[in-house]
């Protein structure tokens, strides 16, 4: 393990040097990976320090051991020696999950979509439901959140809504949450007292950057129109909101959640960066799946992932049979074990076919 380390701490060194260069800063695409391989490097080699520290101190500990001209020494030794081999296994854990390659795309920001499917006002109600435990949780990471686009449905929640996501790691911790997410519960308009079935889809698109995914203006359809708000009236007079359509794909960004169409305009574009960037992200990763056999990935955007049962109080992940009796908690943003959990099932996974190289 030494060995690798000693190499990434190597590659850190360059990469440092590599970062104050001119003609690595003028180039953005270049500096970009540059400065996120640094980021990610400079927390392994923090990590190999500590790993060396316990080296040298085991060392040590067992020369004096050897040695036992000293008594009091020796036992000294010997405590240090039990602590060091106590914290050896959990650190070599995490250094050997450190060591597998990151998911670039794991660092990105996101956009997330929340769509209402089967079940409609409830459906709605749901979508609804499921934005504000995503804006809880991110509040509780220190993430920023932003309404790009919203549509209302009729007895409240939303038809759709999208919103970006700005933080560290934000695609690498929210991509679990792609998939169906269904409900099980009274809904709020029924009027029996009878358990009914609604779903709502999320749609988590890593957010592509200029360099990343190039749009040829020939491409788009621009139109404008007023932004509108609950039952379709207009919120303003002015052709402020903008909606794109990419004509090879039939891919469709909106935006009217800005007063100012140019600012529309740009997060429109940064939507349909994403939708194209993330066709291409779902091809690689069913491919992926294909070869891996993935519980927590497989690349079907359809798939039921979730059920969030409100008369047992419990939340059920259906990729690894995870079954939690904590559903308001859960529902108010508490859902970091759910994805630790997840996290934990794919990292085995990627350790199972890394074990090769340690």
């Amino acid at each position: 393990m030494i060995d690798k380390l000693n190499i990434v701490k190597q590659r850190f060194d360059e990469v440092s040097d590599l970062i104050i260069q001119p003609d690595i800063i003028s180039d953005q695409k270049r500096y970009v990976e540059l400065t996120k391989e640094y980021s990610d490097l400079k927390e392994l080699v923090a990590k190999r320090e500590q790993y060396v520290e316990l080296m040298d101190n085991i060392q040590e500990a067992d020369e004096i051991i050897a040695d036992g001209s000293d008594a009091e020494m020796v036992e000294m030794a010997k405590m240090q020696l039990e602590e060091a081999k106590g914290a050896l296994p959990q650190l070599e854990e995490e250094i050997k999950l450190m060591l597998i390659p990151k998911d670039p795309e794991d660092a990105k920001d996101v956009v997330v979509e929340i769509r209402a499917g089967t079940g409609g006002d409830e459906a709605s109600i749901f979508a609804g439901d499921l934005f504000r435990m995503y804006t809880k949780y991110c509040e509780s990471k220190g993430w920023k959140t932003n309404v790009i686009d919203l549509s209302e449905g009729t007895s409240g929640g939303y038809k759709e809504i999208q919103f970006e996501v700005t933080g560290k790691d934000v695609y690498g911790t929210l991509k679990f949450e792609a998939g169906v997410h269904r409900v099980q519960r009274v809904p709020q308009t029924e009027t029996q007292g009878r358990v009914h079935t609604s779903a709502a889809t999320v749609m988590v698109l890593p957010e592509a950057e200029d360099f990343d995914v190039q749009i040829d203006p020939k491409d788009v359809r621009i139109d404008f129109f007023c932004s509108s708000g609950p039952g379709g009236q207009s919120v303003n007079t002015t052709y402020s909101a903008v909606r794109l359509t990419h004509i090879p794909t039939g891919l469709v960004a909106q935006c009217q959640d800005q007063k100012s169409q140019h600012k529309n305009k740009d997060k429109a574009f940064r939507v349909l960066r994403s939708r194209l960037y993330d066709m291409e992200l779902a091809k690689k990763q069913e491919e992926d799946a294909a070869k891996r056999n993935s519980q927590v990935s497989s690349g079907d955007r359809s798939a039921k992932i979730r059920t969030y049962n409100y008369p047992q109080g419990r939340v059920t992940d259906h990729r690894i049979g995870l079954t939690l009796y904590d559903l308001q908690n859960i529902i108010d943003g508490d859902i970091q074990k759910i994805i630790d959990e997840l996290s934990f099932v794919e990292n085995t996974e990627k350790l199972k076919e890394a074990s090769e190289i340690f």
